[in-house]
């Protein structure tokens, strides 16, 4: 394991513990002599640790560099730890386990929402790890305004990748593949074709055409279940 992968699992441990309560910027700053702003950097991924300063975390939390090392085989489980990866189009639409080089940063989502969500999907699926985020691109954005405002952030469910409803008074939202990535709209199955329909009535309606034996499963890679808007 490298030192970039040893301070993502850091990371993820320490943000579990402020999650849980029992840590604080403010104590671990005290505790390692390290600024506020540069922890704060740090679990935010905006930079990495020095070995030194890596090594008073680890001393102050009572903690050793073994700790980080996942388990074989163990795929990191975003639920219960209350933290959702964002990651590319592509590895939201592809990857079945997400890499620790491909998380751009980490949004922090109430555990209560993310356990509170139904999941619907093939058992292929359920071996995907679950919720991921996608920032959503101007162009993109422009349809679903003002639902989605550009360079939103969107959090995937992809165990949910059924067309059954969600909620019988509101229709669901979905990323759906489009060539090369990853688009946000309403869908709905009609004659062998994928209905993406958007917010805004200034945009046209889309189908795409299910081939061979496809189906709208292989399009969505998972419902939309948030939406965090820039401002």
């Amino acid at each position: 394991m490298n030192l970039s992968q040893m301070h993502h699992h850091l990371r993820l441990e320490l943000l579990r513990r402020i999650r849980r309560g029992t840590l604080t910027l403010s104590l671990l700053a005290r505790q390692t002599g390290l600024a506020t702003s540069h922890l704060s950097n740090f679990l935010h991924g905006k930079r990495g640790l020095s070995l030194e300063a890596m090594d008073r975390i680890l001393a102050a939390q009572q903690m050793t560099a073994t700790d980080l090392i996942p388990e074989a085989g163990r795929m990191w489980d975003s639920q219960q730890a209350g933290l959702v990866p964002v990651v590319s189009h592509q590895t939201a639409m592809h990857e079945r386990v997400v890499r620790p080089s491909a998380v751009q940063r980490l949004l922090h989502i109430p555990e209560e929402l993310l356990l509170k969500v139904r999941a619907r999907s093939g058992p292929a699926r359920k071996a995907w790890l679950r919720f991921v985020a996608i920032r959503v691109g101007a162009d993109d954005a422009a349809a679903m305004s003002p639902l989605v405002f550009a360079d939103a952030l969107v959090v995937l469910d992809r165990h949910y990748n059924s067309m059954a409803q969600y909620r019988p008074d509101r229709p669901n939202l979905y990323a759906v593949r489009r060539d090369a990535h990853l688009i946000v709209r309403y869908a709905d199955f009609q004659a062998s074709r994928l209905v993406l329909r958007p917010f805004s009535r200034d945009f046209p309606v889309e189908l795409l055409e299910m081939a061979g034996d496809e189906t709208p499963g292989d399009f969505i890679a998972g419902r939309v279940i948030a939406v965090f808007n820039q401002h």
